[in-house]
């Protein structure tokens, strides 16, 4: 084979390892609503119609797309006067809302015009897709700040929930743009981030996406800043210079603490930002998790209380193996919790085998009241680190219901000679186990 055909053969076998480990993620996010914002410049980009590809994809796969766009360079272009920002918003006058009102509606209809794309030979080809736009949004004025009126800016009051799912149900992607409208009938100016942010708790969204247009996702040294928590926001904002990452950050930790599962911000700048930070373990950008992940912790004696408390429904289904509270007060060191306003919601245990490099998984629960949430995903991350950390280069996790969990999470159907041999000895042929096997990625 010549080079040509051996740089052919590699592509096509990059693109089908990539192809399969994205499987999981397809799975995991059919049917979730993920709210995408970018701002005005945006649209500006030569490469937009590459993120407009990406996000038929997305729609293509079953994700319920809800879109925030923002419109701040195509109004400050309209303006004859210079603009006066208050804490980073802008005073909105009766000329400046004309303004703005115009360059929503323009870019309103670009961006359903490069949806309604359906060529042949290009991404979009047999797309049909439909967008719903309208009044989804109920403001109020934003008042007075540091003695200035705002005017016509105002603040998200309600988001119409109701009829967002309607059109979603329906298959059509949501467009949303930064105004909002009040009962009596006015009209106000709303930040992007505001909507997206307000639209995303409003709806139970699976992820926000900020689209960074201006610097990327990385700390004051440059370094990229691959996961935060809600809690280590405030830290972390005190050195980071001016720029998008710097303003949305706060409205992704906010959507974390209201129940937002997880908040990405990616840099426009990155060619398939969106597909690699969402369809990849690694990702490319920065992931906000919401405060509760930051109370995952090892556990102590004083914990089995609380374990017993969540695994014995499961012990009684026949889910998991049932456990003495002795030998849970023997191994809990090999356990780690998750605990909300001081109750325990979640464990999991790790067991490592170094001689194989190899981990289990044990104990995976999470308290009926509290699933649903994410919680499982934050349980089974902490273990995956800890088993990094110990140089164990892979995990595996014996179950007799939930198999299904575990591969949409990366695991493959093993067998019981997997199993590292001082394991295998202790393999109950009786329950007949499925054996799940997971290789981890180093950090």
């Amino acid at each position: 084979m010549g080079r040509s055909g051996e740089a052919k053969a590699l592509g096509v076998s990059a693109f089908v390892a990539w192809f399969r480990a994205a499987a999981p993620y397809i799975h995991a996010f059919r049917g979730k609503i993920f709210v995408l914002a970018f701002g005005g410049d945006a649209m500006l980009r030569e490469d937009f119609v590459d993120l407009i590809y990406d996000i038929n994809l997305l729609n293509a796969l079953g994700v319920r797309l809800v879109l925030v766009h923002g419109v701040r360079p195509q109004v400050e272009e309209r303006l004859t006067t210079e603009a006066h920002y208050v804490r980073g918003r802008r005073v909105t006058d009766a000329e400046a809302l004309e303004h703005v009102k115009d360059a929503v509606g323009s870019v309103r209809v670009d961006i359903e015009s490069l949806l309604s794309v359906g060529l042949p030979n290009t991404p979009m080809a047999g797309a049909d897709i439909r967008v719903a736009s309208g009044n989804y949004v109920t403001a109020q004025p934003a008042g007075v700040v540091e003695g200035v009126d705002l005017q016509f800016t105002g603040d998200v009051r309600k988001i119409a929930v109701a009829a967002i799912r309607a059109r979603l149900d329906a298959g059509e992607i949501v467009l949303l743009s930064p105004l909002g409208y009040s009962p009596t009938g006015e009209v106000f100016n709303l930040t992007l981030e505001e909507v997206a942010t307000q639209a995303a708790i409003a709806l139970c969204a699976e992820k926000l996406v900020f689209i960074l247009d201006h610097g990327d996702s990385v700390d004051a040294r440059g370094q990229r800043i691959n996961r935060v928590t809600a809690a280590q926001v405030p830290r972390l904002l005190r050195d980071l210079p001016e720029g998008d990452m710097k303003l949305y950050l706060p409205h992704a930790a906010h959507a974390c603490k209201k129940g937002v599962a997880k908040v990405h911000l990616i840099s426009a700048d990155v060619d398939g930002a969106v597909l690699m930070e969402l369809f990849t373990h690694a990702g490319v950008g920065t992931m906000v998790t919401r405060q509760s992940v930051e109370n995952l912790r090892t556990a102590g004696i004083d914990d089995v209380g609380g374990i017993l408390s969540v695994i014995e429904p499961l012990e009684t289904d026949g889910i998991l193996v049932r456990r003495s509270r002795e030998r849970l007060e023997q191994e809990v060191e090999r356990f780690f919790v998750d605990e909300l306003d001081g109750v325990i919601v979640g464990c999991v245990a790790l067991y490592p085998f170094p001689e194989a490099s190899a981990g289990e998984m044990a104990c995976l629960a999470v308290a009926s009241q509290f699933q649903g949430c994410g919680r499982g995903d934050a349980l089974l991350g902490a273990v995956e680190d800890a088993a990094r950390e110990l140089g164990l280069t892979q995990l595996f996790v014996l179950t007799t219901r939930t198999a299904h969990w575990f591969i949409e999470r990366g695991f493959a159907l093993g067998g019981p000679e997997d199993l590292p041999a001082p394991r295998q000895a202790m393999y109950n042929w009786q329950r007949r186990s499925k054996v799940l096997v997971k290789k981890l990625e180093p950090s």
